[in-house]
């Protein structure tokens, strides 16, 4: 049983600090001047830290880091906690959703959903990245027809076998693939099931370049997609272009650009917006799992930790992890094991939540 509570730092007292006799830096003056201590000109006061809870879905732009990503939104929310639900490249654009506050609860729900990409393949050139960004490899001046590259798609669709890329974030022995392979070591990675639902391709522009369309699982490498198939064709070929349009719940019209974000701050901050309208509820990531709503009193058990007896005829005859309400409020993830609400994540929503809009619009 996990329960929440606040981390609480505790500073060492430092008895006497103050005392000539116990100053062992003589050289030292205690400034009470609060002039002298206002922050230098030219630097920006430190924000305070605050509580907000939800999800932005950011459209990320090309050249970006996830990391750098998260790091931006937690700024501008002036946010205490906040992480992304799966990486997105920096060539890549499209959705990174950014839990903030309590909802990182909930990010391996959106990890384990599906993802769509849109992606354009350049043909004739490998690289050891397998995307533009990575040194040529192996060339070939054939070029695929679509008629042969829809002749192969369906050993591309299903669960099947991918060796990741050489420059990933997968550890072999305690390192990341992708910094043995910048020091210019051999790296050696097993192939490994993934699901691959649906792949077509989209567009054919020119005899070089072609677009395509995936919906795949955890663990899928889009840019795997593009070296086996230009092997098995025999012409070779790199991602040359990369959009996400959908991450487990999260879809393209929830996405926000980084500069409307921004607007959108900016308005906040002189009273004519709040950043509440950029926020989607918590619970927004638990689409796929049931919903249970409870009384105040067993609302009070659950919030202390306590499992609660399911009685009645409108008690669930189910099993497995539900995620549970109180007046309309996320309150928990849980737990059904015979006839027991067990909790397992207690949420404390007070802050900055989604607007009334958001939540309607997610309901």
């Amino acid at each position: 049983m996990i329960v929440t509570t606040a981390n609480h730092a505790i500073e060492p007292e430092n008895a006497d600090s103050t005392a000539p006799e116990k100053n062992i830096f003589p050289e030292r003056r205690v400034n009470n001047d609060p002039r002298e201590r206002q922050p230098k000109k030219g630097t920006q006061p430190r924000r305070e830290k605050r509580d907000v809870h939800g999800w932005v879905v950011l459209d990320k732009p090309i050249g970006m880091t996830s990391t750098h990503a998260v790091a931006v939104v937690k700024r501008l929310f002036s946010a205490k906690r906040a992480g992304h639900a799966g990486t997105l490249d920096p060539l890549a654009s499209g959705g990174l959703p950014i839990a903030i506050g309590e909802a990182t609860k909930t990010v391996p729900f959106v990890m384990d959903g599906r993802k769509r990409y849109r992606f354009t393949v350049t043909w004739g050139e490998e690289r050891d990245t397998d995307d533009t960004e990575g040194r040529v490899v192996r060339t070939s001046d054939l070029r695929p027809s679509a008629e042969a590259i829809n002749a192969l798609l369906p050993q591309f669709t299903g669960l099947i076998e991918q060796t990741p890329p050489q420059y990933s974030a997968i550890k072999i022995q305690g390192e990341r693939a992708y910094d043995l392979a910048r020091d210019g070591e051999a790296v050696e990675l097993k192939p490994r099931p993934v699901e691959i639902h649906q792949l077509t391709l989209a567009e054919q522009p020119d005899s070089s370049h072609s677009v395509f369309e995936a919906e795949c699982g955890k663990g899928t490498y889009v840019r795997a997609l593009a070296r086996d198939i230009g092997r098995i064709l025999g012409c070779f070929g790199h991602i040359s272009a990369l959009r996400r349009t959908l991450v487990g719940p999260f879809v393209e019209n929830d996405m926000i650009p980084l500069e409307q974000l921004e607007a959108l701050c900016d308005r906040a901050a002189s009273g004519e917006a709040s950043l509440a309208d950029a926020l989607l509820p918590v619970e927004t990531a638990l689409d796929d799992i049931p919903a249970l709503a409870v009384t105040r009193a067993d609302a009070a058990r659950l919030h202390r930790g306590q499992a609660v007896l399911l009685r009645g005829r409108d008690a669930p005859n189910c099993s497995g992890t539900v995620y549970v309400t109180v007046a309309g409020r996320l309150l928990a993830l849980a737990e059904i094991d015979n006839g027991e609400l067990i909790p397992k994540r207690v949420f404390n929503l007070n802050g900055l939540t989604a607007s009334p809009a958001r939540n309607n619009e997610s309901s």
